[in-house]
């Protein structure tokens, strides 16, 4: 047989930059066009020069961009695959809650497949959205086919779960049907974008637009309270973390907005909820005296909390938690805030709150006292901030009553003695990485993938 001619084109797959499960394709070589227009046909967007992006609403972007690489090899055009999107390729994952619980992993694909043409038929005008409307679960519509069978469809469900649940001879007659059944609900056109239509959208737009918003340069770093270091990257944080830590396992929602880590008891449990706002809870960390018992400690984070305090309240982890219920009286108070009281932290009792505020009054602690007397109700008796004023903080973080107060020493310690490095004024929206003098952060390692992941 004779060899498939090789062609002067280069494909190099890798992750979107900025979308979660989409991948790029890089071109280069005198033949490029060969594979830039095998790309397209397969729906491939072009988001910059030589560049095309795969973007798709059921997450399954790295399994048909490795369908793509085998067809342009076949080709005969080199194809290259960088790690991170290599290890996509190869992760097995389920979705979570699936609805139709059947179905093997290969049906499932099947039917993301389906639900994926009727979004592109939508996006690229073929399919004409009449009317939609919400049957009490899901978002249901009636449209019209203009260039295929000229069918008129019944539509149920969103993004990866849409299907065609009925069709029709005629727009009329499908709109008459519809509004016998939805009429109270019935809106005109489309319905709004979900979510994960929107994010997809996004990642269609042309990447030059992205890159033209270049940063300045950042000043020179200064060491400042710890409590003002910068937000640093939560995300490498957590796989910095896990990867030191085999004894958590961790998982990712189907949206990819959320990772989970379950400690091997079953007891403690970790949930980092990814791009949040600054002062939106991003972390929650909760511990239970079994694993089907309700939890007896929970703590949230915002997204802006500096890396350095996560760091600390990360490290405690590793070292146990207290799973015993003990009663919240003043000898746990006092345990939990003496590093504040001997570095000279105010101390002010005003009713039912205690609290610490730091010499400069841009940090503090406050202790609900009327809450810790509810402490089956999980309320948030502990909160700890910084920023302009204990009702506008840049970042804070709440514990429930019964929280150890070992760990809340801990971090009592890391605000009252540790410091941290600002590079910029406005630090804690960025993606950085604090540095703590004391006590010392994990080693960076490479973060380590998870045998499975629940999207």
């Amino acid at each position: 047989m004779t060899p498939t001619p090789l062609i002067d084109a280069h494909v190099r797959l890798d992750v979107h930059p900025t979308h979660s499960s989409a991948v790029t394709a890089t071109l280069t070589g005198t033949q490029a066009r060969i594979a830039h227009m095998g790309l397209e046909a397969a729906d491939w967007t072009v988001v910059a020069d030589n560049v095309l992006a795969l973007v798709r609403i059921d997450s399954e972007e790295p399994h048909w961009a490795q369908d793509a690489a085998k067809h342009l090899a076949a080709e005969g055009i080199t194809v290259e695959i960088t790690p991170r999107l290599q290890e996509a390729m190869d992760e097995e994952w389920t979705w979570a809650t699936y609805p139709m619980p059947w179905c093997t992993r290969g049906e499932i694909r099947e039917v993301s497949a389906e639900a994926q043409k009727i979004h592109d038929d939508i996006r690229h005008g073929q399919l004409l959205i009449h009317a939609h409307a919400h049957d009490g679960h899901t978002t249901v519509a009636v449209g019209t086919y203009l260039h295929r069978t000229g069918k008129s469809v019944y539509l149920h469900g969103e993004n990866h779960l849409r299907q065609v649940a009925d069709t029709f001879d005629s727009p009329a007659q499908a709109l008459l049907a519809f509004e016998k059944v939805h009429g109270a609900e019935m809106r005109p056109g489309p319905a709004p974008l979900t979510d994960t239509e929107r994010s997809a959208a996004e990642a269609r737009t042309p990447l030059a637009l992205t890159t033209a918003k270049a940063e300045p340069a950042s000043p020179k770093p200064k060491i400042v309270p710890v409590y003002l270091a910068d937000t640093g990257d939560h995300d490498t944080l957590l796989d910095e973390f896990l990867n030191t830590h085999g004894e958590f396992e961790k998982w990712r929602t189907w949206s990819d907005e959320t990772t989970h880590a379950i400690h091997e008891s079953q007891t403690l449990r970790i949930e980092r909820v990814h791009e949040t706002a600054a002062r939106e809870t991003a972390w929650t960390i909760a511990a239970y005296e079994t694993p089907v018992s309700d939890r007896i400690w929970v703590l949230t984070a915002t997204s802006a909390t500096p890396a350095p305090v996560l760091q600390e309240l990360l490290n405690h982890l590793v070292d146990g938690w207290d799973t015993a219920i003990t009663p919240v009286d003043e000898k746990t108070v006092t345990t939990a805030t003496q590093q504040l009281t001997d570095a000279g932290w105010k101390h002010t009792v005003d009713g039912r709150w205690i609290r610490w505020t730091s010499p400069a009054a841009d940090a503090g602690i406050r202790f609900d006292a009327f809450t810790a007397q509810h402490p089956t109700q999980n309320l948030a008796t502990w909160t700890i901030w910084a920023g302009p004023t204990p009702d506008r903080p840049t970042w804070t973080i709440t514990a429930s009553p019964h929280t150890p107060s070992s760990l809340l020493s801990d971090l009592s310690e890391t605000l009252a003695h540790d410091t941290g490095l600002r590079r910029s004024p406005t630090a804690g929206t960025g993606r950085r990485t604090s540095l703590v003098t004391s006590p010392p952060a994990i080693p960076a390692v490479t973060a380590g993938h998870a045998a499975s992941r629940s999207h």
